[in-house]
């Protein structure tokens, strides 16, 4: 059990930093690498703050091993307490603009949203293929 939760923990962080420096590089590449400049606190808080948000989505991902528990209702759990985290973490850290209006913090939230869906794919994908070889070995 220890194992499982560092390894969660640790890809939790993972992907959370990959995804907020990705964002970051589109950030920049779409302001022109020239006209954006970083400063160490924007980049410390958004290190410390993506590996909170990874570590929310990936041990939310626990309720996947309870079979008791209808699957669209564990996505639901899972994306609705990330979300919650992500929220609270971009709002502290101010990733999202709430000075801007609605229609902003609207884009943000569909396009933070996208970005939640496309990682669950991703590893739904991942695992599904995981456990369809495991299969097939223990087929044959």
């Amino acid at each position: 059990m220890k194992v499982d939760l560092i390894k969660r923990l640790a890809m939790g962080a993972f992907v959370g930093c990959f995804i907020v420096m990705f964002v970051m590089v589109l950030i920049s590449l779409q302001n022109g690498p020239q006209n954006v400049s970083f400063d160490g606190n924007t980049v410390i808080n958004a290190f410390l703050g993506s590996i909170v948000v990874g570590w929310g989505f990936s041990l939310t991902g626990l309720i996947y091993e309870r079979e008791d528990i209808a699957f669209p209702l564990q996505v639901a759990f899972q994306m609705g307490i990330g979300m919650t985290i992500l929220f609270i973490v971009a709002i502290y850290l101010q990733w999202m603009p709430i000075n801007l209006g609605l229609s902003i913090i609207v884009e943000w939230i569909i396009i933070a949203c996208v970005f939640a869906a496309v990682s669950w794919c991703g590893f739904y994908i991942y695992y599904y293929l995981v456990a369809r070889d495991l299969n097939n070995k223990l087929k044959n």
